[in-house]
């Protein structure tokens, strides 16, 4: 079998895919959970990689959960109430945590369904571009089940509430239009020119300074649970240490000179 997930570099940018086009992506497979959270590491390990894209393999972006499995109560979905919520968060949700300690930026690409945990998937990445014919649904319920993976939370900090709730309580698709209209996504481009939109977009933000980068994600992420005082202490902390970077000393210089920067991350 072909390895769960497929890690490339190039440039500074890691494109990260899940390759498992049979199950439509599925997350639920703990070879997809531990092979996605080990690929999330290693960026986070390699100071070189300045920028991430997430995509799928085949058609759709992620169809979430493994309903075949869930109807014979296999993997995750094995055991009783007590196995499964520790089958939950032994897995999946071992993907939000990996992506919450995540200082790289990251584009999902999305080139086609994007359901259930697919969506939330999408929804943990900083930015969203999604192909023509992507479609994103909080299906959950259509299925009989609740948001497991961190989406009760994610969305409506994506969306706002109530288009949030609609979209839980009803378990109904959207398209990449009305993504892009309620704000899930930020561009919408032809299904062929998906991947180097997402590459391209990453390539500028690759060419920033990394450590600036990691620490702007950061003040972002904490931004959402801080109060400003504290946010500003924070921040005041990270350009300290920004100021004395060889990176900022670089930009100046470049800027003076009218020439590229040349950036190492020291």
């Amino acid at each position: 079998m072909n390895e769960p997930v497929l890690y490339e570099l190039d440039g500074g940018v890691a494109t990260i895919t899940l390759n498992r086009p049979a199950t439509r992506n599925a997350l639920t497979e703990m070879e997809v959970v531990d092979a996605l959270v080990a690929s999330l590491a290693r960026a986070q390990a390699d100071l070189s990689v300045r920028a991430i894209v997430l995509t799928g393999a085949g058609p759709a972006f992620s169809s979430g959960g493994n309903i075949k499995h869930m109807r014979d109560e296999l993997g995750t979905f094995a055991g009783n109430a007590a196995r499964i919520r520790e089958n939950y968060r032994r897995g999946i949700q071992r993907i939000p945590r990996a992506f919450h300690e995540l200082d790289v930026p990251c584009i999902a690409a999305v080139n086609g369904p994007a359901h259930g945990a697919g969506c939330d998937l999408a929804l943990m990445c900083d930015i969203r571009i999604a192909a023509e014919s992507a479609l994103f649904a909080e299906s959950f319920a259509k299925v009989g089940i609740i948001p497991g993976d961190g989406g009760a939370w994610l969305l409506p900090r994506a969306i706002g509430l109530s288009r949030a709730a609609e979209m839980i309580f009803t378990g109904t698709p959207i398209d990449a239009q009305c993504a892009l209209a309620w704000g899930l996504v930020s561009r919408v481009v032809p299904d062929a020119e998906l991947l180097s939109a997402a590459k391209e977009l990453a390539a500028r933000i690759a060419v920033n300074p990394p450590n600036v980068l990691r620490m702007s994600k950061r003040l972002i992420r904490e931004g959402q649970r801080m109060d400003l005082p504290s946010l500003l202490e924070l921040s005041a902390a990270f350009q300290g240490i920004a100021h004395r970077t060889e990176d900022h000393r670089e930009a100046l210089a470049a800027t003076f000179e009218k020439r590229p920067p040349n950036y190492t991350g020291d």
